[in-house]
């Protein structure tokens, strides 16, 4: 079986549907390439590609849209609900077919280093690529935004994995690695109020002692005058969506929030969807693989 790997880049672009079209035309032009999916938010100005191949087509693929994104993207004139610090603000490799996590970390390594040396964009590793465990979560690296991540990379411990202490002039610094998969998830409520939002996503993520692979952000949708819990499901095996769903809706209550509805970012495995509809339907003895029809089939 042929070897596949996801790639997700995401770019501080959102708004600009001209940019955004440039960039699929890039990510279809790759051999060995499929763009699976394009998903842009005008409030969080950012778009997210879903891309699989071989590993040789999606690192290439990776490095061209880094390319093109640095000559496009402007990060002295972004802005935007989502942190960010780079024009390509980050590129995780997720294995997929015949491909083990170490394979993709020494991809991010070289898609990183070309990265450097062509585009003169450092870069910091992260998760299972990180080069000390301060970097696997995202979250800490991305700290201080493109606005203050040239003051950060002169602290000691913040120097880039790749390149020198200092970030591109406009399309700052990338955020490169491997993980599992995950789910982009949103969850959007009946306020205008961020604090809620924050403080939702406070008590549900990893970090503040919430639920563990759980990370999660308040934000606000300008364009909808409703905040947001943004939050990715970094291991559905252990906390699936039905679980954050609830407690978010039970957590809003305390404030009088209804939830509006929830929304996934990009490509998601059915099964996150299924274990869903066995919570809500109660469905017992129930077994994926043998009683949905599609996977049966296959």
């Amino acid at each position: 079986m042929a070897k596949i790997v996801q790639c997700i880049p995401n770019f501080s672009e959102g708004r600009d549907m001209a940019i955004v079209s440039e960039l699929e035309a890039v990510a279809k032009s790759v051999p060995g390439v499929m763009l699976l999916d394009s998903s842009s938010d005008t409030s969080h100005n950012r778009s997210v590609f879903t891309l699989v191949g071989d590993p040789e087509g999606v690192a290439e693929a990776a490095f061209r849209l880094c390319k093109l994104a640095s000559e496009k993207i402007d990060m002295t004139k972004h802005s935007g609900e989502h942190p960010r610090m780079g024009a390509t603000d980050v590129i995780p490799f997720v294995p997929i077919r015949e491909v083990t996590i170490e394979e993709c970390v020494e991809i991010s390594k070289t898609v990183a280093k070309r990265i450097w040396e062509e585009l003169s964009i450092p870069s910091f590793l992260y998760e299972y690529s990180a080069s000390v465990p301060e970097r696997q979560n995202l979250a800490a690296v991305r700290k201080g935004q493109f606005e203050g991540m040239a003051e950060k990379l002169e602290q000691e411990q913040w120097a880039p994995d790749f390149g020198e202490r200092k970030i591109h002039p406009t399309a700052g610094i990338t955020a490169i690695g491997a993980r599992p998969p995950l789910i982009a998830y949103n969850i959007n409520l009946s306020t205008p109020d961020i604090e809620i939002a924050n403080s939702i996503a406070k008590m549900i993520r990893a970090m503040s002692g919430g639920y563990k692979y759980v990370k999660a952000i308040g934000v606000m949708l300008e364009d909808r005058n409703i905040a947001q819990v943004s939050i990715n499901m970094v291991n559905l095996d252990v906390n699936p969506l039905y679980r954050i769903f609830e407690t978010v809706r039970m957590e809003a209550k305390r404030w009088g929030v209804e939830v509006l509805g929830s929304e996934i970012v990009g490509l998601a495995p059915s099964k996150a969807l299924i274990d869903c509809a066995e919570y809500y339907l109660q469905i017992e003895n129930f077994d994926y693989k043998k009683q949905v029809l599609e996977n049966h089939l296959l």
